[in-house]
């Protein structure tokens, strides 16, 4: 069974052979990689900078065979009670197996039961088709912006979305 905990420094590892999978997987350029943690050391001593708070969360999912997934939850708006997914990952095998779903079923529950959220959103580039279909399926929805926000990035426009939780 699949459930959620607070993030631990021995999960560092395995989390960034994610990050180095997704690099090769999305072909992310050497300075947008730059800026993820690329060993487990530095991923703890990043993390550090952000404990767990009131406004912040760092969360692992697991199962009987281990992790599988991670994702931080914060707070953009702490007055509005509205939190932001960020830094969403599940682990390359589980892929298109519902791990990642369920993973966010347990997360916006705990955005709204333990951090007492009233509305909770993201942001995603479109062409991680696999991430929106994922989105999607936990019930988020593409909400209008006042601007459309595109990156050039290996010769590929991507283009910034804004997805809400609405529910299923």
């Amino acid at each position: 069974m699949l459930k959620i905990r607070p993030y631990k420094e021995s999960d560092a590892e395995t989390i960034v052979s994610w990050i180095k999978d997704e690099v090769s997987l999305r072909k992310w350029s050497a300075d947008r990689y730059g800026s993820y943690p690329i060993n487990a050391k530095d991923m703890n001593r990043y993390y550090a900078d952000f404990p767990d708070t009131e406004y912040f969360h760092k969360l692992t999912a697991y199962d009987e065979n281990g992790i599988i997934g991670h994702m931080i939850i914060r707070f953009v708006d702490i007055e509005n009670r509205i939190c932001r997914f960020g830094f969403v990952i599940v682990d390359d095998s589980k892929r298109g197996k519902g791990y990642g779903k369920r993973m966010l079923e347990l997360a916006i529950d705990h955005a709204f039961e333990v951090m007492k959220a009233k509305k909770i959103d993201l942001v995603v580039f479109d062409n991680n088709e696999s991430a929106l279909n994922c989105y999607k399926a936990a019930g988020f929805k593409e909400v209008a912006t006042d601007e459309e926000e595109y990156f050039h990035v290996l010769d590929e426009d991507w283009k910034r979305l804004k997805l809400e939780y609405i529910g299923n």
